[in-house]
């Protein structure tokens, strides 16, 4: 992929995952079916441990945690059920709340720049 992941307005549904992790495998198919639940957000699984270079020091202790931004702000980073439903009442309700955040803010905004910076991400196929 050549151009930037998102565009101004563009909803972005990060899953930070694990390839040792066994939950995360099995939610693998889920969120690929979220992704196409949800064609007008741009779905991206990313591997923490390959992806250093974008993570940085973040430090993921529950697997699948998921990250949502809306254009360049980061509006949900953490852990999550790895059950389609929850993410998907999550990614529903979202839009819809103007005042949505993460509980630490600057550190899904970090994260959420460095995904917007890197231009070789693989997007969920649909």
């Amino acid at each position: 992929m050549t151009q930037k992941i998102t565009k101004a307005d563009e909803w972005l549904v990060v899953c930070l995952c694990a390839a040792w992790c066994g939950t995360c495998k099995q939610y693998q198919q889920s969120f690929e079916a979220l992704a196409a639940q949800f064609p007008e957000m741009r779905f991206v699984w990313l591997d923490v441990e390959d992806r250093e270079d974008v993570t940085g020091d973040l430090d993921i202790e529950t697997f699948p945690s998921i990250l949502v931004g809306q254009g360049s702000q980061a509006k949900f980073l953490g852990p999550v059920l790895p059950q389609t439903g929850v993410l998907a009442r999550m990614l529903q309700s979202l839009p819809q709340d103007a005042a949505a955040k993460p509980a630490d803010v600057q550190e899904a905004q970090d994260l959420l720049q460095r995904l917007l910076r890197a231009d070789d991400l693989q997007e969920v196929l649909r």
